[in-house]
């Protein structure tokens, strides 16, 4: 927290004239600086807790026993890192029967094919017959008998419907292959899951399970199932800051942040990642996230921090230390010295206020003079003594 003090200054000074040797009052000393111009920026400080970026809790997709457990509290894992294995007997019974379905339906298809194939050439056969038949039946009527050719026409057509028949079958059976590999492919992705990866990088938080625990499925939420361990990832975190409805207006994505840690004395950049981009009517306050990356992890969940957030940053702008500044209800005045050493009281307008100094956007001018001491007893148009000051910032200890 920012706090001014003023140099210490000579008020003992004493200043008389004579006047048809007559002597006039004293001017009373007062301590002054002049208006200038300087960067102003306005900031928000917020604190909140850290969170990691994601946590979960891993279940398994079906039931099982653990079999393996390769992870344990402060076991770090990479995404697809296998974290357990679980024991299903049943996927096991149930892939080695798809392996039989699909070796039965590979020799369905095999005895259909040979099938085929024998029919097909036998069809050949007789159609090459039916043709010299007929051929010589119409080349040389009378030589063949028409019974003669008839059978050899219904010979060859009754072949060629054994062969469409035979390839319905083997169809069939390569129908009957697709669905057992299909099943099998399934059956393989359910028994997948006996291997419980981890679905991000990030370090075990909790433990639930010990080998040999049965882990039900945790697809239901009619379930009690039980986790296997807890994920946080540990190299980004969260701080969700409630920013004030006066406020809003100043936050936008990307904005930079820099996150305090009073615990570790240490500072963080971060930056306005997302916001609910709404007030809540109970606090008045915008859901804002800021993001505070963790390469070297030195921050822990459950921190707390103070986010300061740049709202507003005016470069060479007007400014008045805020110790001239007099207010009286809606009226502001500030007690300037003028060329002739009098007190004038001005009536100003201010913008921006930082923790000492505020933007003056009319009612003084650079290089005013302006009171910083105290004006209690002071009247517009006194005669005063003048004494520069250096306003001293100092930063009060933290408690």
């Amino acid at each position: 927290m920012l706090a001014v003090a003023l140099c210490s200054c000579s008020t003992g000074e004493k200043a008389s004239a004579a006047n048809n040797g007559t002597e006039v009052s004293e001017a009373v000393a007062v301590g002054v600086t002049q208006v200038g111009r300087a960067t102003l920026v306005r900031r928000l400080t917020q604190s909140s807790e850290l969170v990691p970026f994601q946590e979960i809790d891993v279940y398994a997709k079906e039931s099982g026993y653990v079999k393996t457990l390769n992870v344990d509290y402060g076991s770090r894992v990479k995404a697809g890192d296998v974290m357990a294995v679980l024991e299903i007997p049943e996927l096991q019974e149930q892939l080695a029967q798809d392996d039989a379905a699909i070796r039965n339906a590979q020799e369905m298809i095999a005895h259909a094919e040979n099938e085929l194939n024998r029919r097909e050439a036998n069809a050949k056969v007789l159609h090459l017959a039916y043709d010299r038949l007929s051929s010589v039946a119409k080349s040389k009527p009378g030589l063949v008998a028409q019974q003669e050719v008839d059978n050899a026409e219904g010979a060859d057509l009754a072949a060629q419907a054994q062969v469409e028949a035979t390839k319905s079958t083997l169809q069939s059976a390569q129908s009957v292959l697709e669905q057992a590999k299909a099943k099998r492919a399934h059956d393989q992705v359910l028994f997948d899951y006996t291997k419980i990866t981890a679905p991000f990088a990030g370090v075990v938080t909790e433990r639930y399970a010990n080998y040999g625990t049965l882990l039900q499925a945790g697809t239901s939420s009619s379930t009690q199932a039980l986790p296997l361990v807890r994920l946080s990832e540990d190299d980004l975190f969260r701080l969700v800051i409630p920013v004030p409805e006066s406020f809003v207006r100043f936050i936008h994505i990307g904005d930079p942040v820099e996150v305090s840690v009073p615990s570790l004395n240490k500072k963080f950049p971060g930056k306005v990642a997302r916001f609910s981009v709404d007030v809540r009517e109970d606090t008045r306050t915008m859901h804002t996230e800021v993001d505070v990356p963790n390469p070297n992890r030195v921050l822990v969940p459950g921190l707390y921090a103070d986010a300061t957030i740049t709202l507003e940053r005016i470069p060479n702008a007007l400014a008045v230390p805020l110790q001239a500044i007099d207010r009286n209800g809606d009226n502001t005045t500030v007690d300037v010295v003028t060329p002739d050493n009098k007190i004038e009281i001005r009536q100003v307008e201010l913008g921006i206020q930082t923790e000492n100094q505020a933007e003056v956007l009319s009612g003084l001018k650079e290089g005013d003079s302006v009171v910083v001491s105290d004006r209690s007893g002071l009247k517009a148009g006194q005669t005063v003594r003048p004494k520069q000051v250096e306003l001293i910032e100092y930063r009060a200890p933290s408690k």
